[in-house]
């Protein structure tokens, strides 16, 4: 890149420069990340500066604040970085990188139990590869094409989606130690619940405690099982909840047997036009291999 006016070449060290003192807002932080001294990093951002004839930083009581020069500069570092990264690991490889956007939707339940441990295994070994990620509870995503696969929780997924089943998933009523100290043995439809009735109505948990104890109404109705699981372990009542959220949290004290007729099965799921692209089947077959809760 060249600056018109001045005929200043700009190269890899000078964005590698502007980059780290976007990310780090102050010169201590920025030297830290380039391994090199506060004094080194003022005088090359001075003289890039004085190359390029218009400022890159404003100084104010919070630090460096990039002005939109440097903020563009900036993000053309990060894609160069990326670039260099995977063309780094395709070497590793052998010649093989795979890139692109792959968009994936899943519960937040399924998103914070299950997804991210696996995620964290895998991703970074595709340094080329975005994945942007949305919570819901639907298929519509799939369907209106909003997103390349999904994770979902159902005993049948849609037809014209293409899938794997992951696995079964068994709901047990648990409760904190807490809570079961304070309920002294009492009966379930004693104790206070902790539901999604009003946004899952069609939930399994939902349909479980309706036929099993219809006298109970919960107390609190939330519009997650992750919202559900986290007013459980606070010691506010009882609830339903999947398996892989139990075995997550260990202050969690099951109540007894799973549900017995109300089980489901996790589903990866794509639509058939994306088997045609090499970053949607690779993320694919990571997350059937990397995801489990057992």
């Amino acid at each position: 890149m060249i600056n018109a006016s001045t005929h200043y070449r700009l190269d890899y060290p000078d964005l590698s420069l502007i980059l780290a003192l976007v990310r780090g807002g102050s010169l201590a932080r920025a030297s830290r990340l380039l391994k090199v001294d506060v004094s080194t990093v003022f005088r090359s951002v001075r003289r890039l500066e004085a190359a390029l004839g218009q400022p890159l930083f404003e100084k104010s009581r919070s630090g460096y604040l990039p002005t939109s020069l440097a903020q563009t500069l900036a993000e053309q570092a990060e894609r160069a970085e990326q670039a260099l990264e995977a063309a780094r690991v395709g070497v590793e490889q052998g010649g093989e990188v795979i890139s692109g956007t792959v968009r994936l939707t899943c519960s937040d339940s399924v998103l914070q139990a299950l997804l991210l441990p696996a995620l964290a295994r895998f991703m970074p070994n595709y340094p080329a590869l975005t994945l942007e990620l949305s919570t819901s509870n639907d298929f519509a995503n799939l369907s209106r094409r909003d997103a390349d696969i999904a994770l979902r929780l159902t005993r049948t997924p849609p037809e014209h989606l293409v899938g794997r089943n992951l696995g079964n998933v068994a709901y047990r009523v648990c409760a904190s130690a807490t809570y079961l100290r304070l309920m002294q043995q009492q009966d379930l439809a004693s104790m206070t619940w902790i539901a999604p009735d009003d946004f899952l109505p069609d939930h399994p948990t939902v349909a479980w405690r309706r036929q099993q104890l219809p006298g109970v109404v919960p107390a609190y109705r939330c519009n997650s099982m992750l919202s559900v699981t986290e007013l459980v372990r606070a010691g506010l009542g009882v609830a339903a909840l999947p398996d892989f959220l139990i075995d997550e949290h260990q202050s969690l004290v099951p109540l007894g047997e799973p549900l017995a007729g109300y089980d489901t099965a996790l589903w990866l799921l794509t639509r058939p036009d994306c088997r045609a692209l090499r970053s949607v089947v690779t993320l694919f077959d990571e997350l059937g291999r990397n995801l489990r809760w057992r």
